[in-house]
C-alpha cells in the first residue's frame, strides 16, 4: 500500500513539469504571423477555407499570402485577389489561441462572414487546428453561415 502511494506523489509531482513544457506551444509575440505560417486551413469551418486540394494544408499550399500583419491581426488573400480573409486574434492561453476569422462582404464594412475559433496544436511541431467556438466574444459577432445554424439548432428541438 505505501508503494502504491509513493507512486502516486512521484507521478503527480511530475505532471506541473509536463504542463510546463506545454506552455512554449504557442508565441507571445507575433501570434498572427504565426497563424498564418502554422494554420492547418483544412481544419476550419467550410464556409471559411479553400475547397480541400491533396497535399495542401496551410495558407501558403493554397497560394494565400499576407497582405497586412501587425502583432494581433493579419489580412491574407488568395492569388489574384479571389478571396480575403482577416484573422484577429482574441484571447491567447496555454490552452490555445482564440481568433475572429472574417470574410468580407461586398459592402465594405461588412462582414459576409464572420466566427470565433479556436485553434490549438497537440505539440510543438504541429500545425494549428481550428474549431468553430461557442465562446463568445463582443468585437467578433457571428456572421454568416455559423449563425443561421445555431438559430436552427437554438430553436429546433
Amino acid at each position: 500500500m505505501k508503494t502504491k502511494v509513493v507512486l502516486a506523489l512521484a507521478a503527480l509531482s511530475y505532471a506541473p513539469l509536463t504542463v510546463a513544457g506545454d506552455k512554449d506551444v504557442y508565441p507571445k509575440e507575433r501570434v498572427a504571423e504565426f497563424i498564418v505560417e502554422k494554420l492547418d486551413v483544412t481544419s476550419l469551418p467550410a464556409a471559411l477555407r479553400p475547397k480541400k486540394a491533396k497535399g495542401k494544408k496551410t495558407f501558403a499550399d493554397y497560394g494565400f499570402s499576407a497582405q497586412e500583419v501587425d502583432e494581433r491581426e493579419t489580412i491574407i488573400q488568395a492569388a489574384g485577389g479571389t478571396r480575403k480573409l482577416s484573422i484577429k486574434v482574441l484571447d491567447r492561453r496555454s490552452s490555445g489561441i482564440y481568433v475572429c476569422v472574417t470574410e468580407p462582404g461586398q459592402i465594405a464594412g461588412q462582414a459576409k462572414m464572420q466566427s470565433v475559433i479556436f485553434l490549438k496544436r497537440n505539440d510543438s511541431n504541429a500545425l494549428l487546428k481550428g474549431r468553430e467556438s461557442w465562446r463568445e466574444f463582443t468585437s467578433c459577432p457571428v456572421v454568416g453561415a455559423a449563425e443561421k445554424d445555431s438559430e436552427v439548432s437554438a430553436g429546433g428541438d
